[in-house]
């Protein structure tokens, strides 16, 4: 039987507002800072090959997956499992999407509190006459002095409960609406000082003319994974918005809008960035630093540097408030339906307990927690791993086997084709996709994450 929508459910108002929503969900620091990363990590053009198949052959079936899910189920990401299925646990699969939130809104969000701090630095003019060791440096004390990372933490989990709290239609989509168009505009107006730049070719031959004699197995699993990761799959937040996605949307298009606006936002990211470090003759292959000392250093160094400084750090900060506002989105839905409480009060305690595990991360990272351990490794990098290497890929792999083998053929057919209003042709192809090629690719991910197969 198809999901019974309860009465008083929100919806999104619109097929752009759902495409937003989703989209910023995907879209995060993960697109303009990781995305970069790994392309220069893993050779440039062959890299995106790799990455632009697997989003194809795997990233966009899953996405269908989670959505027929959710609007199948009506309800959060644990409870649209419990509709589903009630006689049996796939409910835990929920369970391990909103632990990760949980977890990953903890980190990111002292990295999204990076990203106000910078954008304070760059309007006060703070990175002029700074070499790269001094940036460095100005990162490094930034870091590890936990008041300031803390206090724009706290601001940055401010704004995304006022958005949340707002609720579906009013707050996200509304927000969301405003805030990919000037993300968009912001990347667009970066890539056209960046492509302008004396040596910006070599930039742009590096992320996309492919050298595929730089293909291996420790490549090909990165890419696997960034696909996977990039579109928000495995941690609930596309259950739980595809719960609010009206009955007469087509979600196999919307599945493929929105990962089609996911990766043209990073391969965007990647044109703004390449061609700049390319210019300055940077190594393209760094983390974190590329972002936070590497590009304020190539923004001084170009005229009006001040403004597309600016800019930047906006256009992060917009990047990760649209993922936040998911992320939270997805254990605020669990805990307003599951214990009947209102959104507002919903919103308030998810976010003091964020808070409060995001501090830990935050004084984990160069602060007064940085020798406390877990098997290892610090809060924030136990965190990282756990949500990242384990519950994602596990809560992905458990959602492709229970659409593709335990949410029954009727079910799936009356999603994908609104009650046979529309015609399914590909359904076939997205099933086949679903049982036997994204299960091998996610599982691959997985052991290769958790160290029981490594490649390359």
């Amino acid at each position: 039987m198809a999901g019974v929508t309860p009465p008083q459910r929100e919806r999104f108002g619109s097929k752009f507002g759902v495409i937003a929503a989703a989209a910023g969900s995907a879209v995060g620091l993960g697109n303009i800072w990781k995305f970069p990363y790994e392309v220069g990590n893993n050779g440039g053009g062959a890299f995106l090959v790799l990455y632009l198949g697997f989003v194809l052959l795997i990233g966009i079936p899953v996405m269908i997956s989670e959505l027929a899910i959710g609007r199948n189920g009506q309800k959060n990401a644990i409870g649209s499992f419990r509709a589903i299925s009630p006689k049996r646990p796939w409910f835990l699969v929920g369970i391990i999407g909103v632990a990760a939130a949980f977890m990953i809104f903890a980190f990111y969000g002292s990295v999204a509190g990076w990203t106000l701090e910078y954008i304070f630095q760059s309007a006060k003019n703070g990175f002029e006459g700074k070499t790269p060791d001094q940036l460095g440096s100005m990162f490094d004390n930034f870091v590890e002095n936990p008041m300031r990372p803390l206090m724009w933490q706290t601001i940055f989990i401010v704004l995304t409960a006022s958005v949340v709290m707002a609720g579906v239609k009013k707050g996200i989509e509304k927000y969301t609406k405003i805030l990919m168009p000037v993300l968009f505009l912001i990347i667009l107006v970066l890539i056209v000082r960046s492509v302008t730049l004396p040596g910006a070719g070599a930039g742009l031959e590096f992320l996309f003319k492919p050298d595929f004699s730089k293909i291996n197995a420790s490549v090909i699993l990165s890419a696997l994974g960034q696909a996977f990761f990039s579109l928000s799959l495995g941690m609930g937040t596309i259950i739980t918005y595809g719960s609010y996605i009206r009955k007469n949307d087509n979600l196999a298009v919307t599945a493929i809008q929105v990962s089609t606006a996911d990766t043209v936002i990073a391969i965007m990211a990647g044109i703004a960035i390449f061609p700049a470090v390319f210019a300055f003759g940077i190594n393209p292959s760094q983390g974190e630093g590329l972002v936070f000392v590497t590009i304020p250093n190539i923004f001084q160094q170009m005229p009006g540097g001040y403004v597309f400084s600016l800019l930047f750090f906006i256009l992060l900060a917009v990047a990760a408030l649209t993922s936040t506002i998911s992320l939270l989105e997805v254990i605020v839905a669990y805990f307003s339906e599951e214990y009947k409480i209102s959104r507002k009060k919903a919103t308030i305690y998810s976010s003091i307990v964020i808070l409060f595990i995001g501090t830990l991360c935050t004084l984990s990272k160069g602060g007064p927690l940085t020798d406390f351990t877990i098997f290892g490794k610090n809060i924030w990098g136990f965190l990282e791993f756990v949500s990242a290497d384990i519950l994602l890929p596990l809560g992905g792999l458990c959602i492709v086997i229970f659409v593709g083998f335990f949410m029954g053929r009727k079910r799936v057919r009356e999603e994908l084709t609104n009650a046979g209003s529309i015609k399914g042709r590909l359904i076939p192809v997205a099933m086949f996709l679903v049982r036997y090629i994204a299960p091998i690719g996610i599982a691959l991910v997985f052991l290769n994450a958790i160290g029981l197969l490594k490649f390359g």
